[in-house]
């Protein structure tokens, strides 16, 4: 029982690290396609935008790592390298997407983005980015 629990957390902290680093990944892209700094969007001017945006896309991120877990079936090698590449296809088709949204919509989507005032084209946004961790997280199980 022991050698087990010992085994799983060792599982965990290596799931975990690798998710917070892509987790930070996906950031620093939002960052990149937005214009400003998010950090100071989301601490200082407290957007809820940028919030929306960043909160819908770390969800997306996890979504993915959960679904490389399951789908690796204890075999902690393999779970990390579906993490790695899953979630490395991920960010890209997210990016893809919000380049794709912002070019058929009018205005600027990063423009929107960082404006205080609510739009829904942020929702249109988040949603699209959990959309696609779902179709990637099918695709492993």
């Amino acid at each position: 029982m022991l050698a087990d629990m010992t085994e799983n957390a060792y599982a965990a902290g290596a799931y975990a690290g690798v998710g917070v680093i892509v987790m930070i990944v996906s950031f620093a892209i939002v960052d990149l396609l937005t214009p400003g700094k998010l950090r100071h969007q989301l601490w200082a001017e407290r957007n809820r935008n940028a919030g929306i945006l960043v909160g819908s896309n770390l969800l997306a991120v996890a979504i993915i790592v959960t679904a490389a877990i399951v789908a690796s079936e204890g075999r902690l090698l393999e779970g990390l390298t579906y993490t790695v590449v899953y979630s490395a296809i991920g960010l890209i088709v997210m990016s893809v997407t919000f380049l794709v949204i912002d070019a058929l919509t009018p205005g600027k989507l990063g423009e929107i983005l960082v404006n205080p005032e609510s739009h829904p084209a942020v929702w249109v946004q988040g949603v699209a980015h959990i959309g696609v961790a779902v179709i990637i997280a099918a695709s492993i199980l």
